[in-house]
């Protein structure tokens, strides 16, 4: 029996989210921001997924704290993409190597072919290794990298293009 369990996002879960992305945006490159936004950016975010009934998962602790979330959203807003979507997935810094990004992750691939969605492609920064074979164990594929597309902590970073058909 795992520690945690997979549930639909709740609005009691915006703090979480906003923390966990928080730490993202200090202290890596998963993320390109600079500024880490806050719940209110989160809370709208996560709405409007929630009224396009995308997918969102959290993984929650038996404590009942949020230990991660995934979600599968707009790849592009032009209609002509309405068939594909992009993938995140984060993980709490003490909740990592527990299995939980690809637990989230098949569940977000799932609920994604159950939604209507045919591809989904997944953007990351060519350093983020770990994402990359996760990535790679649920049948994303590469499909391209763009160099030094991206400049944090004082340095040019590259960009991993994966895709996975539903």
């Amino acid at each position: 029996m795992s520690d945690y369990l997979l549930r639909p996002f709740s609005w009691s879960d915006v703090p979480a989210i906003t923390a966990i992305y928080r730490h993202y945006v200090y202290h890596s490159v998963a993320t390109f921001d600079l500024d880490a936004p806050g719940e209110t950016f989160f809370a709208e975010k996560f709405g409007h997924m929630l009224e396009l009934g995308h997918p969102i998962v959290i993984a929650q602790g038996q404590d009942g704290a949020v230990l991660g979330y995934s979600y599968a959203s707009v790849y592009r807003p032009r209609p002509a993409y309405r068939f594909t979507c992009e993938n995140s997935v984060y993980c709490a810094p003490d909740a990592q190597g527990r299995g939980l990004g690809r637990a989230m992750m098949e569940a977000v691939i799932e609920q994604s072919r159950a939604f209507g969605f045919k591809q989904m492609i997944a953007v990351i920064t060519a350093e983020g290794t770990g994402s990359i074979r996760l990535h790679e164990k649920l049948g994303f594929r590469h499909i391209g990298l763009h160099e030094k597309l991206g400049f944090k902590f004082d340095r040019w970073l590259d960009i991993v293009h994966m895709q996975k058909a539903l």
